[in-house]
């Protein structure tokens, strides 16, 4: 509707502008036509002669298309014979007063005819019947202007009616093609509100914004299934991982609770067993469920939607995480050398993720072994001196869940790696393991930062040091 309105007032603009740039042209040579009109003086004295009763009887005018008139001063006209008689009007009394050198305009005769008539000074010797000068006026009917405007105003109209028609058939053809696929982003919307099917695909063409519109809600719907079939596969995991540790709960606590119906009293050392089992299954069951809430917390979110992070030394985050794995880990020699190094990480997601990485090479090291930390350069490696990871194995290590089948018998929840991994990632590092020279499994944690912190900054500005974006993972 929009285009047709508007393609119908171009073009009525442009008719009327046309009509009336012809109109004038039309009127201006019909008054070149009617200027260039020269009376004969012999004509002129003798319609002087026949309005003043003076001309001979039997006198003939010549058949002439025009019709010529003199105007006298009181504006009394003298008509050419068979010809309808035209007012006269100030202008033409002007000119034969002599106070107008001349005038043409329009006028209507007495038998309703529009007239073009130009009105000139005649100096020669006709006079009216008073003796006074008169003007001679020279008309011609306005048809020849009226009536090719007629015809050319019919066509302007027949083609503006099918510009206008086909303007308004196009541009209905063009936003009903151009709104398809809209259309069926609306239809895809619904359909996934109403049945939350997130297989659903938009065929994608082009590069305009409709395209890019239903790339970005394909992608949207994409990383919507992946998150959800995530989230189911963490539920089944964790259900299939908290299934072991409460079947045990439930064996120890059924015996205990039947050894004290029954009054068969469980010897003491078999019933100190089931209380460490109890305990240790209670221990694996808070880790767990610990290890889930990391995963699923989401970090706190800064200026632009990116997580807030602080300047945190994560040299004094290992030392604390070193003490830690001392009291696990009795036995063990922990060689720590730890260079300053200050990273943007959160606190508490970062210590979590250096005592996981300590865990594991306290967990899989025989006793008396020695784990040896070192940090450097934004570098920090934990090496151990246990069985180590096989070659097919690492690729699975990072991946929630994941246990290794020789490790299955150990406590242990298969997330303490998916934290780290995690954690990294928020800080802009990487994290790789990979086997030992000698034996044994090699961890290696790179945060990008400084040996120095950054200086003090005024709040709500950016800090130079902060990493402008994750490097590589290696």
């Amino acid at each position: 509707m929009l285009t047709a309105l508007a393609v119908a007032l171009a073009v009525a603009a442009s008719a009327a502008a046309c009509w009336l740039i012809t109109r004038d042209r039309l009127t201006e040579q019909l008054d070149a036509t009617l200027g260039n009109v020269s009376v004969d003086a012999a004509y002129v004295r003798a319609l002087s002669a026949e309005c003043n009763g003076t001309a001979p009887e039997g006198i003939r005018f010549q058949p002439t298309p025009y019709t010529i008139q003199l105007v006298s001063v009181d504006g009394s006209v003298c008509t050419s014979p068979e010809k309808s008689q035209i007012p006269a009007e100030r202008a033409d009394v002007a000119v034969a007063q002599g106070r107008s050198g001349g005038t043409v305009h329009t006028a209507r005769a007495a038998d309703g005819a529009e007239m073009r008539v130009s009105t000139v000074p005649y100096h020669g010797p006709a006079t009216d019947a008073l003796g006074n000068q008169v003007a001679v006026s020279v008309a011609a009917p306005m048809e020849q202007v009226t009536e090719p405007l007629n015809q050319l105003a019919l066509v302007l109209l027949i083609v503006a009616g099918v510009g206008v028609l086909g303007a308004a058939t196009t541009g209905l053809w063009v936003a009903r093609a151009g709104l398809k696929p809209v259309d069926r982003l609306t239809a895809a919307v619904e359909h996934v509100a109403r049945t939350e099917d997130l297989a659903v695909r938009i065929p994608t063409e082009g590069e305009d914004e409709i395209a890019r519109l239903s790339r970005s809600f394909n992608s949207m719907t994409a990383a919507l299934a992946a998150s959800r079939d995530l989230q189911q596969q963490l539920i089944a995991d964790a259900g299939h991982e908290l299934r072991t540790p409460l079947t045990s709960l439930r064996t120890n606590i059924d015996l205990l609770e039947r050894s004290e119906r029954t009054g068969r009293a469980i010897p003491p050392a078999d019933k100190l067993a089931l209380l460490d089992s109890v305990k240790a299954q209670m221990g694996e069951l808070a880790a767990l469920i610990g290890d889930l809430q990391e995963l699923s917390r989401t970090p706190e979110q800064g200026p632009g939607g990116h997580p807030a992070l602080k300047v945190v030394a994560l040299h004094d985050i290992t030392g604390t995480a070193l003490e830690r794995a001392r009291l696990r880990g009795p036995s063990l020699t922990l060689d720590a050398a730890l260079d300053s190094w200050y990273v943007r990480a959160e606190p508490a997601a970062l210590e979590r993720a250096v005592v996981n990485l300590l865990d594991n090479a306290v967990k899989f090291s025989p006793p008396g072994a020695t784990v040896e930390v070192r940090l450097k350069d934004g570098l920090l490696t934990v090496r151990d001196h246990g069985p180590g990871i096989p070659e097919d194995e690492l690729p699975h290590v990072f991946e929630r869940f994941w246990r290794s089948p020789s490790a299955r018998s150990l406590p242990g929840s298969g997330l303490g790696l998916s934290i780290v991994a995690r954690t990294a990632q928020q800080a802009g590092g990487a994290i790789r393991l990979r086997p030992a020279p000698g034996g044994g499994t090699l961890a290696e944690l790179h945060l990008p930062g400084a040996p120095v912190p950054p200086p003090e900054e005024p709040p709500g500005e950016p800090s130079a040091a902060e990493p402008e974006g994750p490097p590589a993972a290696g």
